[in-house]
């Protein structure tokens, strides 16, 4: 059951990522609360997208403040990354 504080967390944080990084080449999926895309490159438009990012809302919210960084969560397992621009790295901490 997804909790509606951490759902407004996210979906404000995602908001934010898109702010900061417009476009729509990667997609960042944050389930079960909320999937955007985002970023500079090819525009994803059906199916799968090339550069996919997927995570859950605890990871999310630690990268997103900084308590988490890029690298720890990719090499750790909490974030599964494919695609060539499947790196938020430049845009994080939010």
């Amino acid at each position: 059951m997804r909790d509606p504080e951490v759902l407004q967390q996210v979906k404000l944080t995602l908001q934010e990522l898109t702010v900061k990084a417009p476009g729509r080449a990667i997609e960042v999926r944050v389930p079960p609360y909320a999937a955007v895309q985002c970023g500079q490159g090819p525009t994803h438009t059906r199916g799968t997208p090339a550069n996919t990012i997927e995570m859950d809302a605890k990871t999310w919210l630690a990268l997103a403040s900084g308590e988490l960084t890029w690298d720890q969560a990719v090499a750790s397992g909490a974030v599964l990354a494919s695609g060539l621009r499947a790196d938020l790295t430049e845009y994080l901490p939010l």
